[in-house]
């Protein structure tokens, strides 16, 4: 997603506005105090929030016990945000969790024909373990670490925002997470202050 465009919202809360699916999921909790948001409280809501960014959410022939998607889902993004904040800082970080999850790896490519009868190809994962539908997410993670410049991994600038996106702009001068949520809201408040600066001279 562009900074320019509107962040793609949803009834569970979701926000995709980090241009990148690591990033995305990093975001999957956000706010402060009483503004917090958890996406992720169930294994409903990972299924959901992974249908949303687009990933398989197939479960059959995995018979998993109640919770262990939900339980998994935190572990990774717990991994995630401790990585991603030691790499912005140039540190090292503990990479066990992830590397778990990337060996449940075991995915293959199916032609599928869509709407219009345009062929394309869909990644499907052999998942032996409810944990493998994490796979696409936790390889994004790793992909990020690896290949990102981040000097473009960036937080939003609004003191009370958590969220994370990854700067494409043309400029490299995108500083909030999104202009409907946070840069207008910065703006305005900006100006408010020049004004009362300016009555009070």
């Amino acid at each position: 997603m562009s900074a320019t465009s509107e962040p793609h919202t949803h009834p569970s809360a979701a926000l995709f506005v980090g241009d990148d699916l690591a990033l995305d999921f990093a975001n999957s909790a956000f706010g402060i105090g009483d503004e917090h948001r958890e996406c992720l409280s169930t294994d409903a809501e990972v299924i959901d929030w992974l249908r949303l960014a687009g990933l398989p959410t197939s479960m059959q022939g995995v018979d998993a016990r109640p919770g262990a998607l939900l339980e998994a889902a935190l572990t990774l993004r717990e991994s995630a945000l401790g990585l991603l904040k030691n790499r912005k800082a140039g540190r090292a970080g503990d990479i066990t969790a992830l590397n778990r999850l990337l060996s449940l790896g075991n995915s293959y490519q199916e032609l599928v024909w869509g709407t219009g009868g345009q062929l394309h190809a869909e990644r499907r994962q052999r998942a032996a373990t409810v944990e493998a539908l994490l796979l696409p997410v936790a390889e994004a993670v790793a992909t990020l670490l690896v290949e990102g410049d981040f000097n473009m991994v960036r937080q939003c600038e609004s003191a009370d925002c958590t969220l994370w996106f990854y700067d494409r702009t043309k400029s490299h001068r995108r500083r909030w997470c999104s202009m409907s949520l946070c840069g207008n809201r910065m703006k305005v408040a900006a100006f408010r202050a020049r004004k009362k600066s300016d009555q009070a001279v």
